[in-house]
């Protein structure tokens, strides 16, 4: 069921109760798992998150409402209790919607993406720079019970790993919650999509470098910095007329050149905010991951291999290795890479957790080695990244990859490895 503002805006979607879910995980998609990982990051009881999940899986989860700033449906307790569970998710301004249009437009890849139901993690990541953080981060979902708890108790933890199913099939979701619906964002995304394609190029800014190092005398300071560009460059494209020198590619360095011009506007807008001189530098990526980033961008034939050859990898390893980072970017690529073996203390917490993860006769028959559970009988696989959180891998052809994204719960984790491969 959909509600409507007088502009046409959608206001509310109702989805009715969804069905039980016994042994699956509840994210699929890495922004279902992002919606998971602000709930399990934040709750401060781990116990009532898995009294939360055991009760989404059993199906007490009534029909779910979404409205702009909050999320809302009845759960019924395992007595038989019903509690209102109500979350709560800032929305974004009139500006951020303005700035995050304009961004998305700019690029015809985020528009079609939307347009088709997906959520495209450099979307994400081009709108972060903009001050436009739509994906919930550790202290954004707000709970509110009417069983009184002050924190995120079963209720509203049942509710967020229910909503994690509905995000996997429908990124509006999350964008209604953040305050535009889709049938009004999808009509602001499609107009400007046509007004941007008519637009006539912007002229050239700027003096002639010799005129201003003339006048460098009579000016009383430098100017101030220019302002931060809307979006990046275009880099030069090869010449097709000229003939390349022996051992290059023009593809590739097409694509390298694009691909090193959003980074750079991505890296500059982080060095213009607030409190960037106080953050700590990251060490540049090594080779190797730089490789799988680059192979994320869906280079052509040509260059994919030369990342392959390049990498090390080799073509299936690549493809493999751009799955993980898609689940979880370097924290992910991390897990596929390491085998390392968890120290006293991890070692003990991982066992706790996986002794609590099920109930009974659910418990899987597991064999451990260094950092890594494989299911006795089962092409599955939970492995421990050294944050404590568990992904989950799957036996593919006789290769081990990554089944979706981490979870603190080990049970969660599995059940996306244990999922059909089609899923």
């Amino acid at each position: 069921m959909k509600r409507y503002d007088d502009d046409g805006g959608d206001l509310e979607r109702t989805f009715a109760a969804l069905p039980p879910a016994p042994g699956r995980g509840f994210a699929r998609t890495w922004w279902g798992t992002a919606w998971l990982t602000a709930l399990e990051d934040t709750a401060l009881d781990n116990g009532q998150l898995k009294a939360g999940r055991r009760l989404a899986r059993a199906g007490a989860v009534g029909a779910v409402s979404v409205r702009p700033g909050r999320v809302t449906a009845v759960v019924r307790d395992r007595d038989g209790t019903t509690h209102r569970a109500d979350v709560l998710l800032q929305e974004l301004s009139g500006e951020q919607w303005e700035r995050f249009l304009a961004m998305a437009v700019e690029r015809a890849g985020h528009v079609a993406a939307l347009l088709d139901g997906e959520m495209p993690t450099q979307l994400v990541e081009d709108a972060e720079p903009a001050g436009i953080e739509l994906l919930p981060g550790i202290g954004d979902l707000e709970p509110e019970c009417g069983c009184d708890a002050w924190d995120h108790c079963a209720h509203t933890a049942a509710l967020c790993y229910q909503v994690a199913r509905l995000l996997d099939e429908d990124p509006f979701v999350l964008l209604l919650m953040r305050g535009r619906g889709e049938r009004a964002l999808r009509e602001a995304l499609r107009t400007r999509s046509g007004a941007s394609a008519g637009r006539p190029a912007a002229g050239a800014e700027g003096v002639d470098a010799a005129e201003a190092y003339a006048a460098r005398d009579i000016l009383p300071s430098l100017p101030d910095a220019p302002a931060l560009p809307a979006e990046p460059g275009v880099p030069p494209v090869w010449d097709t007329e000229a003939e390349p020198g022996a051992g290059i590619d023009p593809a590739a360095l097409e694509f390298l050149a694009a691909r090193t011009a959003v980074r750079a506007h991505r890296l500059l807008a982080e060095a213009l905010g607030d409190g960037h001189g106080r953050q700590p530098v990251e060490p540049e990526a090594a080779v190797a991951r730089d490789a799988v980033r680059l192979a994320d961008g869906e280079p052509g034939r040509a260059v994919a291999d030369r990342l392959a050859e390049g990498s090390g990898r080799g073509r299936e390893g690549l493809a493999v290795a751009v799955r993980a980072w898609r689940h979880g970017g370097a924290a992910a690529l991390a897990v596929l890479d390491e085998e390392w073996t968890p120290d006293g203390e991890r070692l003990a917490r991982a066992r706790a957790a996986l002794e609590s993860a099920w109930d009974g006769d659910e418990r899987p028959e597991l064999r451990y080695r260094a950092n890594r559970w494989t299911v006795v009988g089962a092409p599955a696989q939970l492995r421990l990244g050294r944050d404590g959180r568990w992904w989950p891998y799957r036996e593919e052809r006789g290769r081990w990859v990554p089944a979706g994204g981490p979870s603190r719960d080990p049970a969660t984790a599995l059940a996306s490895a244990t999922g059909s491969a089609g899923e």
